[in-house]
């Protein structure tokens, strides 16, 4: 194969439109722009949410509530969530998201007392449930807050 042997994959490109080049080419005259009107002067496009001077939605529904933008995002797991690892395991938030419990730590992960828990375990994550700490330290383990 030589370089003027080259040619491009079939539908791989394709010919730009060209508009308001005389009216045998399909799109000349308006240039596909129908007539007059907003949309058709130069520099003439509408931003998103404009509402062609009527109040906008985002305008017109009521503001409620407070967002807290200092807000940590902290996730929340349970002990018996905790019940997939073998016994003796470490448990951190690397472990968490190996083992598909988590997708992301976020701000931390929180460990949550609903369910049971008959493992030795070593959990270490940011906060912890009263009832989550004392199920997991009945269970032989150690919940240490990182």
């Amino acid at each position: 194969m030589k370089l003027h042997e080259l040619t491009a994959v079939p539908g791989s490109t394709f010919e730009r439109k060209r508009i308001g080049r005389g009216h045998g080419s399909g799109q000349g005259k308006t240039a596909g722009k129908g007539h007059k009107g907003q949309k058709a002067r130069s520099g003439g496009s509408i931003r998103p949410g404009f509402e062609g001077g009527q109040m906008p939605l985002q305008r017109r529904v009521p503001k409620r509530g407070f967002n807290n933008i200092f807000a940590k995002k902290i996730v929340a797991i349970n002990v018996s969530d905790l019940a997939k690892f073998e016994n003796g395991a470490t448990v951190d938030t690397e472990a968490l998201i190996a083992s598909g419990l988590i997708k992301k730590a976020y701000d931390g992960v929180k460990i949550l007392g609903n369910g049971e828990l008959n493992i030795k375990l070593t959990v270490k994550a940011a906060a912890f449930s009263e009832t989550a700490k004392s199920k997991i330290e009945a269970a032989g383990g150690k919940a240490e807050v990182v």
